[in-house]
């Protein structure tokens, strides 16, 4: 066992989170760790005789966090108390791994169960199709219009259902294949690449960018290595100017009020994988083209699909009509 076993919880706290940052988390996802370690470790602290500097990590026992977790539950929704208890359970392993402590209490404190976010597509049967057909128009408000390369950007998210980071991350030459067989090399979350294919209407819309940036700068600027998404100044695209980009358009097209808060650019990407569940589309086939790690995130949009499904059945004036005419059994 670690000397240093009676070291205050704040300092092990902080050793954990500069553990942390080597793996260059976002500074969102440092400040949560941070923010769910403090909050947890206040409650301790407020149920102990002990001031929350002079706590040591051997005062957390399985007992201590059940009744800490239990308070830092009620006035919280399930996700935030799933993602704290998370994130404790990280700070045990790595305690364990240091040899801090000789095991992790967490295994003994309930959780919530995790609960898939739901999918958040464009409301409107017609709107990507308005989307696309907005951005198509030379708008003669723009300053300096460039309506392939926007129709691209939509169509690729809209018809392939890339994140915005692999968006980011295409080149000239993740397209490929012979006519008939033309698909996308994705670079996918977590390191996991996958092949999406594509059809000829996208082809040529991709193909007609290309054309359009080697007119505006130049041969040299489509090259294979180069990135397939750039700016008005063929500089690659960078994460601010893509989402500005794709609100520019929803604002062009007067669709604002059809994109969900919160999943700007992230709506497109769900209304390729709810089209798909719509059209047939099994939870294996989604799974593979959206590049999910579980089946589970795919089938939410299957379910969605079918309680939307029985929702309309639901409307249908015809199924009022049947009340009465059977006595209950």
């Amino acid at each position: 066992m670690h000397d240093k076993q009676d070291e205050s919880l704040t300092v092990l706290i902080e050793e954990f989170l500069t553990a942390r940052a080597t793996r260059k988390p976002s500074p969102h996802t440092l400040a949560a760790y941070r923010r769910d370690l403090h909050a947890v470790a206040a409650l301790v602290a407020e149920a102990s005789p002990l001031p929350l500097d002079a706590l040591s990590i051997t005062d957390l026992s399985p007992r201590v966090m059940r009744a800490a977790f239990a308070r830092f539950a009620a006035p919280r929704a399930p996700a935030s108390v799933h993602r704290a208890w998370s994130t404790w359970n990280s700070f045990f392993t790595f305690l364990v791994a240091d040899g801090f402590v000789a095991g992790n209490p967490m295994p003994a404190v309930g959780r919530p169960r995790a609960l898939l976010p739901q999918p958040k597509p464009l409301r409107g049967a017609d709107t990507p199709e308005v989307l696309l057909a907005s951005a198509a128009r030379d708008d003669g408000r723009q300053r300096d219009p460039w309506p392939e390369r926007d129709v691209a950007v939509l169509a690729v998210a809209l018809c392939a259902g890339l994140r915005l980071s692999e968006l980011l991350a295409l080149r000239v030459d993740s397209l490929g294949g012979r006519p008939g067989e033309r698909r996308i090399a994705v670079a996918g979350k977590g390191g996991r690449p996958r092949v999406v294919p594509i059809e000829a209407d996208l082809d040529r819309v991709l193909l007609d960018y290309l054309d359009s940036r080697a007119r505006r700068f130049g041969s040299r600027s489509v090259r294979p290595d180069t990135a397939f998404l750039v700016d008005r100044r063929g500089e690659p695209l960078r994460r601010g100017g893509l989402q500005y980009l794709v609100e520019s358009c929803y604002r062009r097209a007067g669709i604002g009020d059809r994109v969900p808060r919160g999943a700007r650019l992230h709506a497109l990407r769900h209304t390729f994988a709810t089209r798909l569940a719509e059209d047939g589309a099994s939870a294996a086939e989604i799974m593979r083209l959206l590049g999910h790690a579980s089946l589970a995130s795919s089938q939410t949009y299957i379910e969605v699909t079918a309680g939307q499904q029985r929702d309309a059945v639901r409307a249908n004036r015809t199924n009022r009509a049947l009340a009465g005419l059977v006595p209950p059994g």
